[in-house]
């Protein structure tokens, strides 16, 4: 029997960029498209390409293929030529502009004849197509490599299901100016506890958790607000230093509203697990309590 031998298997970065509106460029002004693509890859992507140590695999018309041993090193290529381009393009005419778009996956890939082959290219080539024009996309695989390494920020987009690949794909897109996205209040707490989070907010808020009361006439006709420490119904710390940082951080997000007096926290404090009790509340300080609030809560 004959034997077959071993595929020649290797694990690597690949890149795969090609040219936002080529057919439509090419229909309207192909000598002066393919003259542009050819300058652009010659003074800008190739050099790139040579400086993060990649190698072309091959070019498709507008599409290049790039492999990479670094998934470090084809992520800075790709946000470095894509800079480089949108610079170049500022002093360019619209219709002449050459834009592309870059996906990014690391995989196990087959060589055959200086040529690449398997889901690792084909990865890259779907998150190319779903790409914004002048952007780059991250496969999950490639991100999850690059934690620390890099001088641009990663944003998760979510997973897909893309064309002739049966999993969903985790995607992330680069972000080019280097800032990070900011984070909402709870955007660092598990999707279980900020939805637990969300409930005890809209119960809190609902059974008067968040008092709304103005203060006689004489000392200022500004609405006041106090928040009153939350009730820790699960029991144990954790669940209780949640509450406690939510009281907070409603009391300072109050706070920025110049058209509120807002009672501070250590007022407050005195009342946490207590029953409040209107005659004896000192929860607004000099006197701005009527009881009508107790009274309503009640």
């Amino acid at each position: 029997m004959m034997s077959i031998s071993a595929l020649d298997r290797k694990l690597l970065a690949i890149l795969a960029a090609d040219m936002v509106g080529y057919s439509k460029a090419m229909e309207a002004d192909e000598a002066g498209t393919i003259k542009r693509l050819k300058a652009i890859r010659a003074d800008l992507i190739n050099p790139a390409v040579s400086r993060r140590r990649g190698t072309i695999v091959k070019l498709m018309g507008d599409g290049t293929l790039v492999a990479f041993d670094s998934v470090v090193d084809a992520v800075g290529c790709a946000a470095e030529f894509q800079n480089i381009v949108a610079a170049r393009n500022a002093d360019v005419p619209e219709h002449e502009r050459i834009v592309f778009r870059v996906g990014i996956n690391l995989g196990d890939v087959v060589l055959v004849d200086g040529d690449v082959y398997g889901d690792g290219v084909n990865v890259a080539a779907r998150l190319e197509q779903l790409a914004e024009p002048g952007g780059v996309l991250v496969s999950g695989t490639a991100y999850d490599h690059l934690q620390g390494k890099l001088d641009w920020p990663l944003d998760f987009v979510g997973e897909q299901q893309v064309k002739n690949i049966s999993r969903p794909v985790r995607m992330y897109r680069l972000r080019l100016d280097g800032k990070r996205a900011r984070r909402p209040l709870l955007g660092s707490i598990p999707r279980w506890v900020r939805r637990a989070v969300a409930a005890v907010v809209a119960l809190a808020l609902a059974g008067g958790g968040v008092w709304w009361f103005l203060q006689p006439a004489p000392l200022s006709d500004k609405p006041s607000v106090a928040v009153l420490p939350f009730e820790n119904f699960g029991g144990d710390q954790a669940t209780g230093r949640l509450a406690d940082g939510l009281t907070e951080d409603i009391i300072t997000d109050l706070a920025r509203f110049p058209e509120f007096e807002v009672v501070a926290r250590n007022s407050t404090e005195v009342y946490k697990g207590r029953t409040v009790d209107a005659p004896s509340c000192k929860c607004a300080p000099r006197g701005l309590c009527t009881g009508r609030l107790h009274s309503a809560a009640e």
